[in-house]
């Protein structure tokens, strides 16, 4: 039988036991997790999650049972095994992001690197290496204080990194983070999961987060209620139980647009996708209207995907005022918004009707819509990535990964911020293309 790299046993933790206020926070816990899963734990506040978490973290220790982790009980380390095991083996991320104030951006990445009494100048190669792959390497000398919730957490991810653990725990990761940049943190940890071969374990209450999941553990009241296989990578021989059986009849497109759009979940496989369709377009091209202005457009927009309106009658209701049952719009918007819709759908059914042509005219209408200013290397390469995509060969973080990677290292050398763009405008090309 493969042998699990994190295993609990009987795991109970219980505070201020024997006293009146005893809280039973893990109790009878038993969980295996193999190299290079996934598993997120989810439930409510006080369920337990951040505990079992940190027992695995060897920072909670139990009352009762055992944890190991990688062949080796927690419960048995010396002071200096467990240093050891806490600076090479395992990398944790906070909500709180846990910065050192007084220190710059660089030099807390570094942190892990100086207590195992590696030199100036390794530990400074290593930690801007780092940063240049997340994005940040520009924040290096300045302070916390001075950077944005996302900016923070991708220095947090750094500092977890910069020992190459084997094991990234995460808690609650983007709690504090706007949608954006909670996109990009679990961009990051999907990716270090798939391309890194990280074993990532990640605690959230948010349902959204599941999709990125190989398996969920699901607890309440400190148990683990519900365990939900998405992705099977455990051996045969390691497996206690029948998996949940993945519906081999979703296509490969719709798995990758799963990945794209954290709000669909399987379930929705079932109903049409005009709803999320009419959410995720007024999500991509608005953010100045009020929810009422944006209430009223999305209705209109669902009728105008179903073809219940023509472009029209669309534009005309939404330049209507709102007490006539309009949208309250301006014309001047309502027909901008109408172009830039149609202009979206028309790239999607040119890739429907000509899938093996249809890479040369979004290139060009990317150049076109993004203000994108490309060489012909850039453009032929990115011809190329999105002939991939429209062929269902890439993902959203291996198209990202290629838009922000330099020309010398075979990318295509757009800023981050422009690759950001150009990825969510082709996602959702995509998502108006499936039907």
């Amino acid at each position: 039988m493969a042998d699990p790299l994190i295993a609990l046993r009987q795991l109970r933790i219980i505070y201020n036991q024997g006293r009146s206020n005893e809280v039973r926070a893990l109790e009878e816990t038993n969980l295996d997790i193999y190299r290079e899963e996934y598993i997120i734990v989810y439930g409510p506040s006080g369920c337990g999650k951040s505990t079992l978490l940190y027992s695995i973290a060897g920072l909670q220790r139990p009352t009762y049972g055992n944890v190991w982790v990688d062949g080796k009980n927690l419960a048995s380390f010396t002071r200096r095994e467990e240093a050891e095991f806490h600076q090479s083996k395992i990398g944790m991320i906070f909500q709180a992001f846990y910065l050192i104030p007084s220190l710059s951006v660089i030099d807390n990445v570094c942190l892990p690197k100086t207590f195992r009494g590696e030199s100036p100048e390794i530990r400074r190669k290593d930690g801007l290496a780092l940063l240049r792959r997340f994005g940040i390497a520009e924040q290096m000398d300045k302070f916390p204080s001075q950077l944005s919730g996302g900016q923070k957490q991708r220095v947090a991810i750094a500092r977890a990194l910069i020992n190459n653990p084997e094991i990234i725990l995460a808690d609650e990761p983007v709690g504090n983070l706007d949608s954006e940049s909670a996109q990009n943190v679990l961009d990051i940890l999907k990716e270090l999961n798939e391309v890194d071969k990280k074993t990532i374990l990640m605690v959230t209450h948010n349902a959204e987060h599941l999709l990125y999941a190989d398996r969920i553990i699901a607890m309440k009241d400190g148990r683990i209620e519900k365990e939900t296989v998405q992705k099977e990578k455990r051996a045969p021989s390691a497996r206690s139980f029948t998996p949940v059986a993945v519906d081999d009849t979703i296509s490969p497109e719709l798995r990758i647009l799963m990945g794209s759009f954290r709000s669909l979940s399987s379930d929705q496989l079932n109903v049409l996708l005009i709803p999320f369709k009419a959410k995720q377009l007024l999500a991509h091209t608005l953010s100045h209207l009020t929810e009422e202005q944006l209430a009223m457009a999305e209705s209109f927009l669902k009728e105008y995907l179903f073809s219940n309106i023509d472009e029209n009658q669309f534009t005309s209701k939404l330049d209507i005022d709102i007490d006539k049952g309009g949208a309250g719009w301006n014309k001047k918007q309502a027909k901008s918004f109408t172009l830039r819709i149609e202009s979206l759908i028309r790239e999607a059914k040119n890739i429907a009707e000509h899938p093996e042509e249809a890479h040369t005219p979004l290139c060009q209408y990317l150049e076109r819509e993004l203000d994108l200013k490309l060489s012909e290397t850039s453009r032929s390469r990115l011809e190329s990535l999105l002939k991939l995509r429209i062929e269902n060969q890439v993902t959203r973080t291996e198209m990202l990964k290629r838009l922000d990677s330099s020309l010398a290292l075979g990318g295509i050398g757009l800023y981050r911020n422009t690759a950001e763009r150009v990825v969510r405008e082709i996602e959702i090309i995509m998502l108006l293309k499936y039907a």
